[in-house]
């Protein structure tokens, strides 16, 4: 039987020389992130709440409003790991290029969000509401 190997995204690897200081900064940012991201989960709730609404542009925008949460929430997560990654890579190229590698989705993420109302307005335009 195949041994499960964790997802490397978020696996951090602490070299043993890391100062504390690295990683109460480390920890302290990875605490920030997972408030952040907890923080954005009522507001998925409460648009998740509105989805049945009597029009469908209404439904519409309240969809972009839950996937950009999400977008949002994800995005911010992998920027708390990314960042901890980076911090705890303690000069190892691999570690460092991982790190980077994790930061980069999490930008793609806030990109896709931002674009997100873009997308909703080409849809309306297509279905036609």
């Amino acid at each position: 039987m195949k041994s499960l190997r964790p997802c490397p995204l978020f696996v951090v690897r602490v070299p043993a020389g890391t100062s504390w200081i690295r990683r109460g900064v480390a920890s302290l940012m990875w605490t920030g992130g997972c408030v952040v991201a907890a923080l954005t989960v009522p507001g998925i709730a409460e648009a998740m709440t509105n989805m049945a609404s009597t029009s469908l542009d209404q439904v519409i925008i309240n969809l972009r409003n839950v996937v950009i949460g999400l977008l949002v929430g994800l995005a911010t997560l992998f920027f708390t790991i990314g960042g901890v990654r980076y911090i705890l890579a303690g000069g190892d190229p691999g570690e460092v290029e991982a790190a980077k590698k994790t930061l980069r989705y999490g930008a793609l993420g806030y990109g896709v969000a931002m674009l997100a109302p873009v997308l909703v307005k080409i849809l309306q335009r297509i279905v036609g509401a």
